[in-house]
């Protein structure tokens, strides 16, 4: 394991390399208010199992990387974006392939927009297209209003844990049982949930930022250009979209309308996935990475 600090602007961002130099990178990016651990060890020894070089690193905000108030030093999800790159560079990565979760979807759009030469092939999951409403699709569920786009609202799971994630939480034990408890609504029901494991993450979550009080800043974030989404048509990365079919924020047909977006996208269905990484789901979502990284590979990429 080879631990590197990446500059952005005057953003430190920390991360991790496990695997050969040798072998095809990927770059793990997490969702919203998340670090490097919301990929667990586990998952991440499958990817390098399987032959890959992978590096996850902290959002800004999260983990070990720089931590501010976010009304003294706002960002974007553009600027978001350009961290990854700054994480590829610090690790000598010319181009990778890229491997985004919920809210890290929109940032991997955004490269693929933006920065093209550096990605190998995307892959997408548990988040939607850049046209997407989430933060008023949020609205209206509280709100029981009908969808605007066609699309599913996100499911009632998702009011759930926001008002889970509101009650008061005395000391880190009880904040820890908390996340649990997210993690293991928004799995759901279709698939083995173990509490003990999410609490082992949860708890090397906490270890590594030095606190068990989760970030939010990202909860402030402006929303993301929606008015880019038409771009995607000319994207040409190879891209595969996994849809975890009991996804209670963005459930069927997420996946298929994003897929639809970006020429040549293919889509992966994951049964009984929710919107967590449980032990259950790395196997075949390791497989779904890996495999389209050597397709890629075999295809003439790297």
């Amino acid at each position: 394991m080879t631990e590197r600090i990446a500059l952005s602007s005057d953003v430190q961002l920390w991360s991790e390399e496990l695997g050969g130099p040798a072998r095809p990178p990927v770059l793990l990016i997490a969702g919203g208010n998340q670090s490097s651990r919301a990929w667990p060890r586990e998952f991440v020894d499958q990817l390098t199992s399987r032959g890959l070089r992978v590096v996850r690193y902290d959002h800004r905000d999260t983990g070990r990387s720089t931590a501010r108030d976010f009304a003294a030093h706002p960002y974007t999800y553009t600027d978001m974006a350009r961290d990854a790159i700054a994480v590829l560079d610090a690790h000598d990565i010319p181009a990778a392939h890229v491997v985004a979760m919920s809210m890290g979807t929109i940032m991997a759009q955004l490269l693929a927009l933006d920065h093209p030469e550096r990605l190998l092939s995307l892959t997408l999951m548990l988040g939607g297209g850049l046209d997407v409403d989430f933060d008023g699709n949020i609205e209206r569920l509280f709100k029981g209003e009908a969808s605007v786009d066609g699309l599913p609202l996100p499911k009632p799971a998702l009011l759930d844990v926001l008002a889970l994630m509101s009650e008061p939480a005395d000391g880190p034990a009880t904040q820890i049982d908390r996340r649990v408890e997210r993690s293991r609504i928004f799995s759901g029901d279709q698939i083995p949930f173990d509490p003990d494991e999410f609490r082992r993450w949860e708890q090397e979550a906490a270890d590594h930022a030095g606190t068990a009080t989760e970030p939010v800043a990202h909860h402030m974030l402006p929303s993301h250009p929606r008015e880019r989404a038409a771009e995607l048509a000319r994207v040409r990365v190879p891209t595969q979209v996994i849809q975890a079919l009991n996804d209670p924020i963005a459930p069927p047909p997420h996946g298929r309308h994003l897929a639809e977006q970006i020429p040549g996208a293919r889509l992966v269905e994951i049964p009984g996935m929710g919107h967590a990484l449980p032990g259950a789901v790395h196997t075949p979502l390791a497989e779904a990475i890996a495999g389209h990284a050597m397709t890629v590979r075999s295809r003439g990429g790297h």
